[in-house]
């Protein structure tokens, strides 16, 4: 039996291509006990029918509070000041009901797919204008002109937030889930999540100040007008959008590009037959995700699952990459089919943390993706595959950069 001693979750070098790892987890003891680098233990969950489970069972919770005393929540190591932690936590995906219900009524009706579908013209003009800017140039980096700016824009203008300040953004979002299962990284980012939080702040204010049309200034009279919306959750609510609303579509962008780079007779396909982008993406999302794992869990009491005994306060991790390759689910998982019809991957995760944005996401891979292999139909890497590089964290499955020429 192969031993998986020392598991490095955040390591680039593993993330570059963990799926034989996980397979092997998989199939000797698919509920793995590992020792994350804040020294704490986690069960690694691997196969996609625990997986399915644990992200529905209220057993299994996301709000700490719920699995530990006041007093040990107490012993928990802190990067930051106790006020500007709050918004990197007090967030819908940290939340268990009632307080998730709450939080995320406000907020479900702006992301429904009726809704997101308004802004499918303005996602066709923003994608198509970026690559205007690159065409004639005959190369690019994909994520740095394309994967990136793309989502970043949609969010920032469904948000409210000024253009000028999206450099600052990527800058962020790059340092938290980049240090996501690193507690020193954490630590060294104090700075700039410092600003982060103090930036929010001052953005808040000027809305209140000049209320718009927009997602920001809807969430703060829903402040005003009484429905519990705390300024630390508020803040915890902008914060979410902003990382979550780019984040993950950034890297369904530029792993779908990559996953048909590597596959030209999958590339050739979707270039013959257009109409097969929306399968095209979901098999993205389960060949080759934008999360590693899913985030956190808690187990809230002492139980039995799978043949574990796990206790309270056990730290759950379900590896959304080790899931969606799961062979007792799908049928030849390593292989990318762009017409597979029978694809319930878990990218989005399930049940009441089901991705809000997933209406979103969807929309705006399958216009980018479509419109891209469309107009730049001799794209190619212009690099060899292995001289890509991953970036660290243990959430996110995304490269550094993607150059292409075309």
């Amino acid at each position: 039996m192969q031993q998986f001693p020392d598991l490095d979750l955040t390591s680039p070098t593993f993330k570059a291509n963990p799926y034989p790892t996980f397979a092997d987890l998989r199939h000797q003891d698919p509920l793995h006990q590992i020792t994350l680098q804040s020294g704490r233990a986690a069960w690694l969950v691997t196969r996609y029918q625990d997986a399915d489970i644990i992200l529905r069972d209220e057993r299994f919770v996301k709000n700490a509070g719920n699995a530990f005393t006041p007093e040990e929540i107490e012993q928990f190591p802190r990067a930051l000041p106790q006020q500007a932690s709050s918004f990197l936590s007090l967030h819908m995906l940290n939340m268990d009901p009632p307080s998730h219900t709450r939080l995320r009524s406000l907020i479900n009706l702006s992301f429904t797919p009726r809704l997101v579908e308004q802004w499918r013209e303005r996602i066709q003009e923003i994608t198509d204008e970026l690559l205007d800017a690159v065409e004639s140039k005959g190369k690019m980096d994909l994520i740095d002109q394309f994967a990136f700016p793309l989502p970043m824009i949609v969010i920032s203008e469904m948000l409210g937030v000024p253009s000028a300040d999206r450099a600052k953004f990527r800058s962020w979002s790059n340092l938290i889930v980049e240090a996501s299962g690193n507690p020193e990284a954490f630590r060294q980012a104090a700075g700039e999540l410092m600003a982060f939080y103090q930036y929010l702040l001052e953005l808040l204010e000027s809305k209140r100040q000049s209320p718009a049309n927009d997602l920001l200034s809807k969430l703060i009279q829903a402040e005003e007008q009484g429905d519990k919306l705390s300024q630390e959750e508020l803040m915890a609510m902008v914060f979410l959008l902003i990382i979550a609303g780019h984040e993950t579509t950034v890297n369904l962008i530029s792993n779908g590009i990559l996953a048909l780079l590597e596959h030209p007779d999958q590339m050739r396909l979707l270039q013959e037959k257009p109409e097969l982008i929306r399968t095209a993406i979901e098999e993205f999302l389960r060949y080759r995700g934008p999360l590693l794992l899913a985030t956190q869990r808690w187990v809230r009491e002492d139980l039995e699952f799978g043949g574990k005994l796990m206790k309270r306060g056990d730290h759950i991790l379900v590896a959304l990459s080790a899931n969606n390759r799961d062979e007792e689910e799908f049928a030849s998982p390593d292989k990318l089919d762009i017409t597979r019809k029978e694809n319930r991957h878990l990218a989005f995760g399930k049940g009441i943390h089901y991705c809000l944005g997933a209406p979103l996401a969807r929309l705006e891979g399958q216009i980018a993706i479509g419109t891209l292999v469309r107009r730049l139909p001799h794209l190619r890497l212009s690099v060899a595959p292995e001289e890509l590089t991953w970036r660290p964290g243990s959430l996110i499955m995304g490269l550094n950069t993607l150059p292409v020429t075309f």
